[in-house]
């Protein structure tokens, strides 16, 4: 059965769910914009006969505490949170990290520093870039370099139009207001052809969750972080993403490839919801991957 707890990170108190046994190696389930850590209930189910399961919901979503200022939803503050998460549940052991949309985006902030081998031991990204990865192309592009490749950029650039929505003050959470919060799971299952369920927070959720954008995008595109990941990444492509585009991310990996000296990729048909779509072939996938990292370690 499901175990949850609260976790306090800062001021924050964040909702934890774990399943399985601890002792078990353990995979953290991190969600991304607009959802909820239930997003991961199928996947997690499936694996937990296997691992210890952990899942939590960041700051702004589901159970856990929304800050009211754009600034408590830095990456740096959202990384906090993540570790915060594991010295709780994995204090001895580290983690798998799995994580989707805005989860992953967040987690390469967690990832890309000297300390997270202590933290992570793994880590598997579907559908959510490294916003600094992205800041230094584009400052290369400034310089003159790799422009044979600005084509997939710029075209992503039209799939994410909604980003540059998201800073204007007040403009999207009227949307949310609006009604969008109570139509957002029926909208989501005729989209993406899945089964989406509505979300008591879902409109809260919404309104918070844009901070994350206001709070990190214009600051990390124009001065990106050296973020180099030195664990093992798995990057899922979603070929039918309609928000993050397979061949940017293909174009991005190129562009970055010294930042990820131990990436492997593999591609799933289908949209951008994958936890939601495939859970049996995502967790498939996850289960692959962590057990062929767990028989690299050292007992």
């Amino acid at each position: 059965m499901p175990r949850d707890s609260w976790v306090v990170s800062g001021t924050v108190r964040l909702a934890v769910r774990e399943r399985g046994l601890k002792g078990r190696p353990p995979v953290l389930l991190l969600h991304g914009y607009p959802d909820q850590q239930e997003v991961w209930e199928a996947v997690a189910e499936r694996l937990a006969s296997e691992f210890h399961v952990i899942s939590y919901d960041v700051r702004g979503a589901g159970r856990s505490d929304r800050p009211a200022r754009v600034g408590d939803y830095r990456l740096e503050l959202l990384a906090d949170d993540l570790r915060a998460v594991i010295a709780a549940v994995s204090p001895e052991r580290p983690v798998h990290l799995v994580a989707h949309d805005w989860g992953s985006i967040q987690s390469w902030e967690a990832v890309g520093v000297d300390s997270a081998p202590r933290y992570f031991a793994s880590f598997t990204s579907i559908s959510g870039p490294c916003i600094d990865h992205v800041g230094e192309w584009l400052q290369d592009l400034r310089r003159g370099r790799g422009r044979e490749e600005a084509g997939p950029l710029l075209r992503q650039m039209l799939h994410s139009w909604y980003i540059g929505m998201f800073q204007l003050p007040g403009l999207a959470p009227l949307v949310w207001r609006a009604g969008l919060g109570r139509v957002w799971h029926r909208l989501l299952s005729r989209q993406e052809q899945v089964r989406a369920l509505a979300s008591a927070t879902q409109t809260a959720d919404g309104i918070a969750g844009i901070r994350m954008y206001r709070a990190n995008f214009p600051a990390r595109l124009r001065r990106p972080q050296p973020r180099t990941v030195n664990l093992p990444v798995q990057l899922l492509i979603a070929t039918g993403d309609p928000y993050v585009a397979p061949a940017f991310l293909r174009a991005l990996l190129r562009q970055r490839a010294s930042r990820l000296p131990q990436l492997q990729t593999r591609e799933l048909s289908g949209g951008h919801w994958q936890p939601l779509a495939q859970p049996d072939r995502l967790a498939g996938l996850v289960r692959e991957f962590v057990l062929a990292q767990e028989a690299r370690r050292p007992a």
